[in-house]
C-alpha cells in the first residue's frame, strides 16, 4: 500500500484540497487510488496515535486500520488527510519549532505501516503570515507570550522538515509554498493521486478561480483551448500573467493580526522565509514543488 497523508499547514487552503481530492474521488477509484472520506479516519487515527502513545503497534493493527477506513473498496494507494495530526493552531509552536510533535507522529505512524510505501505531503507557509494566523486562533493576547518567547525570525520550516526526516527516513516528503498553490493546484492534487504530469483532474483550478475576476477566468480558459499543448511550466507562467492583470485584490490581500510587528519586519521575516526554502530543496528525500 502507498500511504498518502496530507497534514496541512493550518491555514493553507487544506480544507479546499480535500474537497478536490473528493471531487476526484471515483476517477482516482478506477485507477486503484482511495479517497476515503474525512469522518472514516480523523478520529481513528487520533485515537491510533494516542494508543501508539503508550505501546507499540499490535501485529494486526495496520491490518485492522485499513480494513475500517477502506470499508472492502480495493487500492493500491490511499489518501488521507488530517489538519490535526500535528496539533490544533494554538498549539503549533513549541519551543521555537513549528508542529514538534510531527517527527514522532510521523514516526509512530511509519512504525504502524512498517512494509508500506508512507509519503507525507505539506504545504509551507511564510511565518511572516503564518503566526500572524494561528495567534488569531490562540487564546494569548500577546504574540511574545503565544510564542513563548521564541525569536520569530529563528523559527524555520527546514527544522521541522529535518527533524521529520531524521526520526523516520523512510518517509518521503513532499512540499511546496503556500503562497504558489494558485499555479501548482492541480499538480499537487496529481501528485498526490500519482498519476503523471499533465493528466486531467476536476477542478484543477479550484483555487485560482477564488482569486481571480470572472472575466479574468473566463480569458483564461478560453487562452488554454486556444494552446491545448502547453506544458506544466508554461502553464503556470500564463497563470501568473493572468494573476497580475485578474487577481481580486481583496482575496489575495490579508490583514496581519500581529501586534508588535512591523513592516521591516515582516520583509526580513519573508527573505528569511525565502532562504530557508533553497535550504529545505537539499534535504535528502524531499520533493519540492516550485512554480
Amino acid at each position: 500500500m502507498q500511504l498518502v497523508l496530507h497534514a496541512g499547514a493550518h491555514f493553507t487552503e487544506e480544507d479546499r484540497l480535500v474537497r478536490c481530492l473528493l471531487r476526484n474521488k471515483q476517477d482516482f477509484s478506477k485507477r486503484g487510488v482511495a479517497v476515503p472520506g474525512p469522518g472514516k479516519y480523523r478520529s481513528l487515527l487520533k485515537e491510533t496515535l494516542a494508543a501508539l502513545q503508550d505501546a507499540p503497534p499490535a501485529p494486526d493493527a495496520r491490518d485492522v486500520l485499513l480494513d475500517l477506513i477502506l470499508d472492502e473498496e480495493d487500492a493500491d494507494r490511499m489518501i488521507l488527510s488530517h489538519m490535526f495530526l500535528f496539533g490544533a493552531p494554538r498549539a503549533c509552536v513549541r519551543n521555537g519549532t513549528i508542529y514538534e510533535a510531527a517527527p514522532e507522529r510521523i514516526a509512530q505512524l511509519a512504525a504502524l505501516f512498517p512494509h508500506d510505501e508512507v509519503e507525507l505531503f505539506l504545504a509551507l507557509r511564510n511565518p511572516a503570515t503564518f503566526l500572524p494566523a494561528l495567534f488569531g486562533n490562540a487564546p494569548q493576547e500577546d504574540m511574545n507570550a503565544f510564542l513563548r518567547g521564541a525569536d520569530p525570525y529563528a523559527i524555520r520550516w527546514s527544522d521541522t522538515i529535518a527533524a521529520i526526516r531524521a526520526a523516520a527516513p523512510e518517509v518521503t516528503i513532499t512540499t511546496w509554498c503556500f503562497e504558489d498553490m494558485p499555479m501548482l493546484w492541480a499538480q499537487i492534487i496529481r501528485e498526490m493521486a500519482g498519476l503523471e504530469h499533465g493528466e486531467k483532474i476536476v477542478g484543477g483550478f479550484d483555487l485560482l478561480s477564488e482569486i481571480m475576476s470572472k472575466e479574468g477566468m473566463q480569458r483564461f480558459r478560453s487562452y488554454l483551448k486556444s494552446h491545448p499543448t502547453m506544458t506544466e511550466m508554461q502553464k503556470r507562467r500564463v497563470i501568473a500573467a493572468f494573476l497580475d492583470k485578474f487577481a481580486i485584490e481583496d482575496e489575495i490581500e490579508e490583514e496581519l493580526n500581529a501586534p508588535g510587528w512591523t513592516e521591516e519586519m515582516i520583509e526580513a521575516m519573508t527573505d528569511l522565509y525565502e532562504e530557508d526554502m533553497h535550504t529545505l530543496e537539499r534535504i535528502p528525500g524531499v520533493s519540492f514543488i516550485a512554480p
